[in-house]
């Protein structure tokens, strides 16, 4: 079981590193290499796009904090 918990925690720490990684900064980062944070874009202006984005990075942060304490008390 620590074994399989501890591979489901490699893959939401690259998951939740993706998603950091899409949110627009100051630079506007990654997310302007796939058209996240443009005016103009498809998506109606990028703001429900960087809305789920935010929700999905939420959902992985809280979900890494949670596998993290489960491996701690195994």
């Amino acid at each position: 079981m620590e074994t399989l918990l501890g591979i489901v925690q490699v893959f939401i720490a690259f998951i939740l590193i993706f998603l950091v990684l899409l949110h627009s900064g100051k630079d506007a980062g990654l997310s302007g290499a796939f058209g996240i944070g443009q005016a103009g874009s498809s998506f109606g202006g990028g703001s429900l796009v960087e809305r789920n984005l935010d929700r999905w990075t939420v959902f992985f942060a809280v979900l890494f904090v949670v596998n993290t304490l489960v491996l701690l008390k195994i």
